[in-house]
C-alpha cells in the first residue's frame, strides 16, 4: 500500500512516501524552489518522493493531508474573535485564501497531475 502524505498551505511545505508502513522518501518544498519556508502546494516534493518510490501517481492508494481545514478555521476564528474589531482587517484577509485553499487541497492534487485512479484523502491534525 502507497500513502501520500502531505503538508501544504502553512509555512514549510512537504511531501512524504509510506509503502506498507516504512517511509520510502519525504522532502520540503523549499529544497527545490530554494523559497524559505515554502508555504505553496508541494508539487516538485511530491515528484521526488513518487521518483524515488518508483511509483506513478495513480499507483497511490491514499493521500494524507495534514490539516482539518474546519478545525484550522475554528483555531483563526477563536483567535480573532478574541481580539475584535482590533483584528478584524488580519482576518478579513486571513480567511478567504488559507482556509479555502485547505479545503480544496485534494482537489488541487488531482486537477494538478490529472489523475485518473480514485486514492482516497484523508485530513488528520
Amino acid at each position: 500500500m502507497n500513502i501520500l502524505g502531505l503538508s501544504a498551505f502553512y509555512h514549510d511545505s512537504a511531501a512524504a512516501l509510506v509503502r506498507d508502513g516504512e517511509i520510502i522518501a519525504a522532502a520540503q518544498e523549499e529544497r527545490f524552489t530554494r523559497v524559505r519556508h515554502d508555504a505553496g502546494f508541494p508539487r516538485k516534493a511530491v515528484e521526488f518522493c513518487l521518483e524515488a518510490g518508483d511509483v506513478a501517481l495513480n499507483d497511490i492508494d491514499h493521500v494524507v493531508f495534514y490539516d482539518k481545514p474546519y478545525l484550522k478555521f475554528e483555531r483563526l476564528l477563536e483567535t480573532y474573535l478574541a481580539l475584535v474589531p482590533r483584528g478584524f482587517r488580519s482576518f478579513a484577509a486571513a480567511i478567504p485564501c488559507g482556509h479555502a485553499t485547505s479545503c480544496f487541497s485534494g482537489r488541487c492534487c488531482a486537477m494538478s497531475w490529472r489523475v485518473t485512479r480514485r486514492a482516497s484523502i484523508l485530513a488528520t491534525s
